[in-house]
């Protein structure tokens, strides 16, 4: 089957487009008139909500809050757009940011970027590529390669410098996160409280401080169409400056290996790319990055636990809004199950040397 980048919009993330296309009119040069408009919504996310917007041949991803509450502090778009503008000059993967809107457009505030042509792989390989033993290698080589390029940025020469607090990076997630995932809680789960304990306990001396992507996983990355390069990076709504083995970790947390228990998986999953022949395993990919990057990884068991307990907060907080009625979206019924099974990774990890 070919997996198509876009899908009809979801029920009940439809977007206001009376009020919409004549913001974006107003405000942005060489738009057409009287040219067919079509509003889609991108498949893959479950967070924030991203749509591309076509009008006539004109193009432009439309990226906004999720419908209904949210968590304080979360899905701050103003900041993403803020992140982008000053990142992709150095970073060509980045998309360019277009046009960023306040609340006064559609209640909530969203921004236009760059449309990027590629493919994004995420749970199956396109029906017209053969999966190899040496295009698995290529694959994670290149995010490796990408995710070391990222940190080598000097972010003192951007904005970055003013709008992060690199000290004390560490303790400030650690504690930040169990206190995001207790107001998330929606039932009691054995394993927190030893993984909060852990955590606690074993924050290690941080790595000198970086750009972080903090959330660089597959679906957050295009590749050009002969899966040579990495094209593109989205979804910069964590980034931030802060210790580069975090954002390893969390790259690492995303992969699934070929003997992983099913239980890594969302539940809405059908498969996962990391599996294919070649693909590196976690050990492979954090031992090529320290090779690459020269940065020490003694610590790694600390920062993947770590990513592993963040990303069950995330999910918490997803499942949180649908168990409350927030969001109808029925990809989220399981997901207090997802939490349960990262927690039980990261409790596992805490009894080994990775």
């Amino acid at each position: 089957m070919m997996i198509t980048e876009t899908i009809p919009i979801r029920e009940g993330e439809e977007l206001e487009e009376q009020k919409i296309i004549p913001f974006i009119k107003k405000h942005l040069k060489d738009i057409p008139d009287d040219v067919p408009i079509q509003i889609k919504q991108f498949r893959a996310g479950r967070s924030n909500l991203t749509y591309l917007i076509q009008i006539g041949k004109w193009e432009a991803v439309l990226r906004r809050p999720p419908i209904g509450p949210v968590a304080p502090k979360a899905h701050d778009m103003v900041r993403e757009y803020t992140i982008l503008k000053e990142i992709h000059q150095y970073f060509p993967q980045a998309p360019t940011p277009y046009l960023l809107a306040d609340e006064s457009v559609i209640g909530r505030p969203f921004f236009l970027m760059e449309r990027k042509k590629g493919i994004v792989l995420d749970e199956q390989m396109p029906e017209n590529i053969t999966p190899t033993k040496q295009l698995g290698r290529q694959l994670s080589q290149k995010m490796v390669d990408t995710l070391v390029q990222l940190h080598s940025i000097d972010y003192k020469n951007t904005k970055l410098v003013t709008m992060t607090k690199p000290e004390g990076f560490l303790e400030r997630q650690v504690y930040g996160w169990i206190k995001r995932y207790e107001l998330a809680k929606t039932e009691d789960i054995p394993q927190v409280e030893r993984v909060k304990k852990w955590l606690t306990s074993n924050i290690p001396k941080p790595t000198e401080p970086t750009i972080i992507h903090y959330d660089f996983k597959l679906n957050n990355i295009m590749f050009d169409y002969k899966l040579n390069e990495i094209i593109g990076v989205f979804d910069w709504e964590m980034t931030t400056v802060g210790d580069p083995l975090a954002d390893l970790g969390v790259a690492v947390s995303y992969i699934i290996e070929k003997n992983d228990s099913s239980l890594l998986k969302w539940p809405d999953e059908k498969g996962a790319i990391t599996t294919m022949p070649g693909f590196m395993t976690r050990r492979e990919f954090i031992e090529s990055y320290a090779k690459k990057s020269g940065r020490d990884v003694e610590h790694m068991n600390f920062y993947l636990t770590f990513a592993f307990f963040k990303l069950a907060g995330i999910v918490q907080q997803i499942f949180y809004r649908y168990k409350k009625g927030q969001t109808k979206d029925e990809r989220f019924r399981n997901m207090n199950q997802y939490v349960k099974n990262l927690l039980w990774y990261a409790a596992e990890l805490t009894t080994k040397k990775f």
